[in-house]
């Protein structure tokens, strides 16, 4: 008797790869390897799978009857495959005939790996006799119809931290990185892991608030951005207890929607870099500049005025408007005093701000919308701080520099920012207001604990470069201490994205070819 007619009934040939009915393994040339195989094999057991999956079915342009007439047959078969399914199957599967209206490369549908699979060999059997001609078949690719979500793990393979970690390990061991914000949450299991919040020896956690601790977040403002620059949250043993994020959509209509998604593990760019909370802002959000000041006097104290480095670098997402009435550009109190603190030996990383984009006025237009250039907040103007603008988080060379991001050149004709990282839509820790707000939009459901939150603006693109820098100076510790050499490098190294020198500075961070180019 043949192999093939040995199988056991009910059963997936797992043998002769050309013998396996349809596999991630063996799948036809037509179809993206997408999670199917439980699915198939618990068909195969007699038991249900869990859903349907979204797909999006790229049609063939060379069919013999054009694209249209693939997408009536996919449009036709589908519908066929959905009514005539088995009759204990859930009625959970759909074609999207409304939405791929304005697509008509493709066809959306909902569909389970029975479906899926019979689709294909469909199509196969019907337009490709001889196996071999795949320019015959209606369907040229499926894709999985990816849900449209926004993770921190994105944002790390933007700037390549996920490369420099699995090459290098660079993970930000061995370097602290102070935070100076609204506060960070240390109760947070993001910093668990690592123990990022533990400092011992004479470092510890600071207000300049008068008003609460450092180590809460009431505003969740801090939390957020610590939790990009370093820390870890790994898959639960229970996943019924899956950490979650809330995350924000918005339909055809305008209308803004809240909803929860579970989260299998998500990374800081530095997962083991230790975090110093400064806090300088309140419970609202608000801080005044000297608190600003203060800290930033504290660091220097704590390094001894740069004779021992027990704190390597800041991280300041928050800043001020710069009024050119009270100060030169760059020359304010804050600036000078961040200056000071580079010239120390400390790296000092500062969101340029989200006021580049507001309304101008002409003589014949009047009143629009428009970038605005010479907006960088200060510090940012500071000429030692390495200031970041922000970008899309993962198709940058497509939408380019955020339009909210504030734009060069400084009020004194220098280039600002000097380089510029993700900052759109990106998931991190959730604390505090920020936190509530998000759950009571969103109504998470039970199994899901919401740990984690959405939000955009150069406050998110600070803590890539901080958290970048940290990874780079863990694996090439004689830079430490030379925090304008560090900036020299990350500027020569950085991706030109093409874009206008005040939007972008030299462009991308890329901790990958920072780490190779010494």
């Amino acid at each position: 008797m043949p192999d093939e007619e040995k199988q056991e009934p009910g059963k997936l040939d797992q043998s002769d790869p050309k013998k396996k009915p349809f596999t991630p393994e063996n799948l036809d040339r037509t179809v993206i390897a997408i999670p199917l195989l439980n699915d198939l094999q618990a068909e195969a057991d007699g038991t249900a799978p869990a859903r349907p999956h979204k797909i999006i079915i790229d049609l063939n342009l060379e069919f013999p009857g054009g694209r249209d007439e693939a997408r009536w047959w996919v449009f036709a078969a589908i519908r066929d495959l959905i009514q005539n399914g088995p009759a204990d199957e859930p009625k959970d599967q759909e074609v999207f005939e409304e939405r791929g209206v304005l697509s008509p490369q493709y066809v959306f549908a909902s569909l389970r790996a029975r479906a899926i699979r019979e689709l294909v060999t469909r199509d196969a059997a019907e337009h490709d006799k001889t196996g071999t001609s795949f320019r015959s078949r209606a369907i040229f690719h499926i894709w999985p119809d990816f849900e449209i979500t926004a993770l921190t793990n994105k944002s790390i393979s933007t700037v390549k931290a996920d490369a420099a970690r699995a090459a290098f390990s660079a993970l930000g061991e061995g370097i602290v990185w102070a935070v100076m914000d609204s506060g960070i949450e240390i109760t947070h299991e993001h910093f668990k892991k690592h123990e990022n919040m533990s400092l011992g020896g004479s470092l510890d956690h600071f207000d300049f608030t008068g008003k609460g601790d450092p180590q809460s977040d009431p505003y969740g403002h801090g939390t957020h951005v610590a939790g990009i620059i370093g820390g870890e949250m790994t898959p639960p043993d229970d996943p019924k207890k899956s950490k979650g994020a809330v995350v924000r959509s918005r339909d055809e209509k305008g209308v803004v929607a809240y909803q929860p998604i579970p989260l299998k593990a998500i990374s800081g760019m530095a997962p083991k870099c230790k975090l110093v909370s400064l806090r300088v802002l309140d419970e609202n959000g608000k801080g005044d500049t000297s608190s600003l000041i203060a800290a930033l006097a504290k660091i220097q104290e704590i390094n001894g005025y740069g004779r021992r480095l027990l704190i390597h670098g800041v991280n300041i997402s928050v800043g001020n408007s710069f009024d050119p009435e009270w100060f030169a550009c760059g020359q304010s109190p804050l600036c000078t005093e961040v200056n000071h603190l580079v010239n120390s030996g400390v790296v000092v990383v500062v969101a340029a701000g989200n006021s580049g984009y507001g309304m101008s006025q002409t003589k014949f237009t009047g009143v629009i919308s428009a970038g605005l250039g010479m907006t960088i907040n200060d510090p940012g103007n500071a000429d030692l701080a390495i200031t970041v603008g922000s970008t899309h988080r993962d198709m940058l060379h497509v939408y380019g520099v955020s339009y909210f991001s504030s734009k060069g050149p400084t009020g004194d004709g220098r280039i600002k920012p000097d380089v510029v990282a993700p900052g759109e839509k990106i998931i991190s820790c959730a604390a505090g207001k920020a936190k509530l707000k998000a759950v009571s939009q969103a109504a998470p459901s039970s199994d899901i604990v919401c740990e984690y939150v959405e939000d955009s603006g150069t406050s998110m693109s600070a803590p890539h470069v901080s958290g970048v820098i940290a990874a780079f100076l863990s694996i090439r510790r004689e830079f430490i201490g030379q925090p304008q050499k560090v900036k020299e490098i990350f500027l020569s190294t950085a991706t030109d994205l093409k874009r206008e020198k005040y939007f972008q500075g030299k462009g991308l961070v890329d901790l990958m070819r920072a780490i190779q180019s010494v």
